[in-house]
């Protein structure tokens, strides 16, 4: 049976001779239905409490819940960055290895390019000295061989033979 203030306050007990003072049974009775009543009031408030402790107790767990389960995405997305990023670095490292590695195979090809044009422009020059030498000891040749005609001219026009027209016209011819 579950007691309530009020039946704390009308509860009567027979009276016997001898018994317990009306008065003061009357005057606790009323005391103890106040204080019960005090704590059911406390006791409803606090129940009031745990339902409020109790709704918020579950939110913050399904907060925790989800705080958790957006740390592991986050971890998980921090570990798929971090493994895409070196995978990206790794690409970038090797289009870096292979254009240098064209730069190289270029810049060597631009070598044996250029080491043959200087073979070939210095056997042209080889060529060219070579065909100006024997054009400069031919007109030396020639210069020796005029001088000599000259002399032999001059020997000839101090004799007074008549040839002088002819040899000038083989000098000219010679020239």
């Amino acid at each position: 049976m579950k007691l309530t203030p009020l039946d704390i306050k009308k509860q009567e007990f027979k009276k016997v001779l001898r018994g317990y003072d009306p008065v003061e049974v009357d005057s606790f009775l009323d005391m103890m239905s106040n204080e019960f009543s005090d704590l059911l009031t406390q006791c409803k408030d606090m129940t009031g409490q745990l339902v409020e402790f109790e709704t918020q107790l579950r939110d913050y767990r399904q907060m925790e819940k989800t705080l958790q389960q957006t740390l592991m995405q986050a971890q998980e997305a921090s570990g798929r960055s971090i493994e895409n990023s070196r995978k990206e670095a790794q690409l970038i490292i090797q289009e870096a290895e292979l254009k240098a590695n064209q730069l190289l195979d270029r810049a060597r090809m631009d070598l044996s390019r250029m080491k043959e044009e200087i073979a070939t422009l210095r056997s042209k020059k080889e060529s060219i000295v070579s065909r100006l030498k024997v054009l400069l000891n031919s007109e030396v040749e020639l210069i020796k061989a005029i001088e000599v005609d000259d002399d032999e001219l001059s020997k000839d026009l101090s004799k007074g033979s008549g040839r002088d027209a002819i040899a000038i016209d083989d000098i000219m011819k010679k020239l």
